[in-house]
């Protein structure tokens, strides 16, 4: 699985004209599956952006997680983090999983966020939907989950303890 992450200020999601999910402090993760992607790949991605320390202590520095800021997260599928546009102008999207696969991992990482105690918004699978943010920073970060035979959820990263 694919995470593009945001620290944001406030975030929203509108499907429609109507909003499906919001935030204030926190985090807008932009979510993709492949297609060998499984429920491990999911919970280890969840845990480790629950536990990421990107907000700024009393010094500065880049050292609280979202717990100990009582940020959120808002997550919205997108597959097209998946696309491939290296060959030709226009992107190609094999890698990125099946509707049916990639929604029930969707629901997946956002149950073992909502589990690590991080409050979850969400926008709308296989919708068209506008996202707003204010970028705080800007901070951006991709990360990917490890092949599986390393994808065993990041101990000790949950709730602001030291790690990675």
């Amino acid at each position: 699985m694919r995470a593009f992450i945001q620290r944001v200020t406030h975030a929203r999601v509108t499907v429609e004209g109507r909003v499906t999910g919001a935030i204030e402090r926190g985090l807008l993760v932009l979510l993709g599956a492949t297609q060998t992607d499984r429920d491990t790949e999911a919970d280890w991605l969840a845990y480790k952006i629950a536990g990421l320390r990107v907000f700024a202590d009393g010094d500065g520095r880049m050292n609280l997680d979202l717990a100990a800021v009582g940020g959120r997260v808002l997550v919205v599928p997108q597959f097209t983090l998946y696309g491939d546009a290296r060959r030709g102008r226009r992107p190609d999207f094999i890698s990125a999983a099946r509707p049916e696969q990639a929604e029930p991992l969707f629901e997946r990482f956002c149950a073992t966020l909502a589990a690590a105690g991080v409050g979850v918004e969400r926008g709308v699978f296989r919708a068209h939907m506008s996202v707003e943010l204010v970028n705080d920073g800007p901070v951006s970060l991709m990360i990917e989950s490890p092949p599986r035979a390393d994808a065993s959820a990041p101990s000790g990263e949950v709730a602001g303890e030291a790690g990675a």
